[in-house]
């Protein structure tokens, strides 16, 4: 048993994983900023486990909160791309004071850390070869301000490791999806096209709906972290974890347009779309993961949850 903090450990990823970890024996803390949501997505576990609302960026309770924990998961962040177009200072100082500040109370009391980092960190695959998949040497280009905050943390992340020696694993997920995730401003695509069939509304693809996304169901993101976990020898490592399969945002809207009879419409093009996220999970897959979910099952389950919600 390890007493494991998550940081962001209340958000729609945070919380799966530390349902997961509880059932499996391990003592859990969560830092979380307070919200009614965050409520929400812990309401099930909140008596089980050690609860302190705040901020990374709060750089006393950072230190305050890794004291006495052998691993710590950080996965707070901002992490809405068209929130980071909207107001990208605020992204990129939050993103990466926290994260500094979650290493420095790490490298003080010699914690282990895994980042959640990004799949957006790679930027526009649009230059590779046919054929051609991401894997983790590939060059970080991001294209938003969001993945440009993630890039730089995935390298301060390292340097930290090549610097002070710290245990360092860096996870990179692609386009996590499943119950809980956030719809409405700043929300997610599959949770915003759920809200809006369920309202009857049409659904709002932006550009022509041929970007593709290898989207991996929350359940198989979860069992990736308990990998990384129960693995002591990535140190220093960055990991792909996804599905293996990439889907069009098009087909995934008409898949769930019809589910109530509405229509896909398409509008303009976002500023730092990226067009196509191709992972290479070989390193992945060697270390035993599999995804069990796919795209139209795991879609499935999410509209289940919607409806009852």
């Amino acid at each position: 048993m390890a007493r494991i903090l998550i940081t962001g450990g209340a958000g729609f990823q945070g919380s799966h994983l530390a349902e997961f970890l509880l059932e499996t024996g391990h003592k859990i803390s969560i830092l979380n900023t307070y919200s009614e949501r965050a409520v929400f997505n812990i309401s099930a576990i909140l008596d089980k486990i050690n609860l302190i609302w705040g901020s990374v960026t709060d750089k006393e309770l950072a230190e305050k909160t890794v004291r006495g924990h052998d691993v710590v998961i950080h996965m707070a962040a901002r992490i809405n791309v068209d929130e980071s177009l909207k107001y990208p200072e605020t992204v990129i100082l939050n993103n990466i004071s926290g994260a500094v500040n979650i290493l420095e109370a790490v490298r003080k009391y010699n914690s282990r850390l895994i980042l959640s980092s990004s799949c957006e960190v790679y930027g526009d695959g649009h230059d590779l070869k046919d054929g051609e998949l991401l894997n983790e040497s590939s060059e970080l280009k991001p294209n938003s301000p969001y993945a440009a905050s993630k890039a730089a943390v995935d390298r301060i992340c390292y340097a930290y490791f090549r610097s002070f020696g710290l245990d360092v694993t860096i996870v990179r997920p692609f386009n996590i999806y499943g119950e809980r995730q956030k719809s409405g401003l700043f929300g997610a695509l599959i949770p915003i096209l759920t809200a809006k069939i369920l309202k009857g509304e049409n659904l709002t693809v932006f550009g022509d709906g041929s970007a593709t996304r290898d989207y991996t169901y929350v359940s198989d993101i979860v069992r990736a972290y308990n990998l990384v976990l129960e693995n002591s020898s990535l140190k220093g490592k960055a990991i792909n974890f996804a599905s293996g399969q990439n889907t069009r945002v098009k087909d995934i809207a008409e898949y769930i347009a019809k589910k109530s009879g509405v229509e896909v419409v398409y509008g303009p093009p976002r500023p730092g779309e990226v067009m196509r996220f191709p992972a290479d999970i070989s390193f992945a897959r060697s270390l035993g993961y599999v995804s069990k979910i796919n795209i139209w099952e795991g879609i499935d389950r999410y509209l289940e949850w919607a409806k009852i919600k």
